[in-house]
Order: structure tokens, then sequence, then C-alpha cells
């Protein structure tokens, strides 16, 4: 099967190099100048430098004409970035799946239902479950969930990507997922605070526990089925991204909690939980649902608040049953 994957990060090479070992015709799209990296070395340094790519598949500058013969497109783009990117999709009537995790702040929107906007006669596909890139491209076990409301579509993906060491299995609460893949984010900035505090296990336990709550409750008002958060994009992603070194969220946190500045970080690496936390207080605000993490959180990022001063405020707010 034909297969264009938008945007040669971490995320996006780790999925092309997995569809193209299971026999797909890979086009990887992306600026001239990293793909002439990549050509060049047969490595993308900048995301993944230790994992030897194809050679045999095809590296296109071109938007258009890598998705002009694609049976089936990955948009493995930034948040801040993948509505432009995706308005080249118009008119596209094949598959399209998100891989990224994140809720655009002007329309609360997810990443599916961007693409519904531009393209709606597509079947649309969200990828997502605990997923680091380097393990997925190391060949390391992992689960993810392909979510659609066409069922096909999501079969059509799962055989995509399904084969030792990933499994991967489908869901019709595409809503729900990707809803679990964002909000994850946040939780995993407020996991890396505990970090950067040395909180130990106990609060970083309790804090991943009452955040996956509230990312149910958020998620159920805005749509979603309660059960897709104890799912690999619920459960299962929040896990990873809060415990690993590798994540950039979870480094985030405690880059911050230990006294750096969030332009410095943020200079590093793009950490999708940033924008994420301003998008998910504003639909939570808009849902009127209790999120005092997300609260805190969005504090620490947005309006300057001490990481100690937003544990102690946490920590100190009514006694109530736990639901």
């Amino acid at each position: 099967m034909k297969i264009t994957v938008l945007g040669p990060g971490a995320w996006g090479t780790a999925l092309a190099k997995l569809a193209h070992e299971g026999g797909h015709e890979i086009t990887l799209w992306g600026r001239k100048e990293r793909l002439a990296k990549i050509a060049y070395s047969k490595k993308n340094h900048d995301y993944l430098p230790d994992i030897e790519l194809p050679t045999n598949w095809t590296l296109e500058p071109d938007i258009q004409k890598a998705i002009s013969q694609a049976e089936g497109v990955i948009l493995a783009i930034p948040s801040r970035s993948f509505r432009e990117v995706a308005s080249n999709l118009e008119g596209f009537e094949k598959i399209v799946v998100s891989v990224t995790k994140g809720i655009e702040h002007e329309t609360g929107l997810t990443m599916a239902g961007i693409i519904e906007e531009i393209t709606p006669q597509a079947p649309i596909v969200a990828l997502s479950g605990p997923s680091l890139a380097i393990e997925v491209a190391q060949g390391i076990p992992t689960g993810l969930v392909c979510a659609s409301t066409d069922h096909e579509a999501a079969k059509t993906v799962q055989q995509w990507f399904h084969r030792p060491p990933l499994r991967t299995y489908t869901a019709s609460d595409i809503h729900g997922v990707e809803l679990g893949g964002a909000l994850k984010n946040v939780m995993a900035i407020a996991a890396g605070v505990c970090d950067g505090l040395k909180m130990g296990d106990n609060a970083k336990a309790a804090l991943i526990t009452r955040g996956l709550n509230e990312m149910r409750r958020l998620g159920t008002a805005a749509g979603a089925l309660p059960e897709t958060f104890y799912g690999l994009s619920g459960m299962g992603d929040l896990t990873v991204t809060c415990f690993s070194q590798q994540s950039r969220n979870r480094t985030l946190g405690e880059r911050l909690a230990k006294g750096e500045t969030l332009n410095d970080i943020l200079a590093d690496a793009t950490a999708e939980g940033y924008p994420t936390t301003k998008s998910a207080k504003a639909l939570a605000n808009k849902l009127e649902v209790n999120t005092p993490i997300i609260d805190e959180v969005h504090a620490m990022l947005y309006e300057g608040k001490d990481a100690r001063k937003a544990v102690v405020d946490l920590t100190t707010r009514i006694p109530r049953a736990e639901n």
C-alpha cells in the first residue's frame, strides 16, 4: 500500500520505518534540508540518531507530490503547525491518520476534528497509546489503539502496523482516544514537577491516579466514553509519559521545578503539553468541569506560579470523597 507520512520528526520517522518494514511503499515528507540529511546519512540524527533507516523509500519535499498517489496519509506534525499542513489534504478521500496529541486552542478541536473540517469525506483514524518513538523504532514491544468511527478504516490502519513487536487494537471512540493522548501530557508536566521537587514515589503515584480521574471527568464531559481513559490511550500513555526519562513533558515539569526558565526549556524541544495545558483549561472552563491539576499546571506555565506553591495549593484543597 502507498502510505505517505507527513513529518520527519521522531514519531513520524519511527512509524514510516515500521510501515516500510511491513512491506508498504513509503513516502516521507518534510523540509528539504532535513530530508537531505536523512538521505545522506541514512539516519535521522536530529531525532533518532542511532537508528538505521531504509534506503528504498521516497523522501519528498513537495507536499502535493507526496500525497498525490497516496492510499493513506499519516500526519505526524506538531499541533501548532497541524492545521497549516493538514490544509493541503483538502479534497483527499483516502484514509487520514493523526498521530499528534493535542487540542487546538482557538477551536477546542482535537487533531481529528481539524482533519474533518478540512476533508470531511476522508475516513479519519487516530493512532495513540504508550509510544516513545525511540523504543518503537528499536523494535521494543508496545501496544497502540487505532480509533475511528469508520470500523473498516480502523482495521486497515491496524493491519499497517500489527505484527511483532507492535500489537494494535481498534476502537470506535476516536474523541476519547485523542483527548486521552492530549491530556496525559498535562499530567506528565505535573509528574515532572514531582520529580523536580523530589517528592517521592507516593506523591507521584497519587498524582497520576488523580490525574487519570481528572482526564476521565473532562473527557466524558466533552463527549468521550469513560472506559476509554482506562485503555492504552489513557492509562497506558499516561503511565509511560509520567515515568519515562525520555518524556519531554515530564522533563519540562522537572526542569521547571528545579528553577529553569520556561523559555530555556522550550527552546530545547517541543513539549505538546505546553500548548495543550492552555487548551485544556479553556475546555474545562467552557464545560464547567473541576480540573485542579490542570489549573495548577496552567498557573505554573502561564501565570508564573512557583511550583512549590502550586503543590501546596493542590494538597490543601478541601477534603472530599474519592470519585
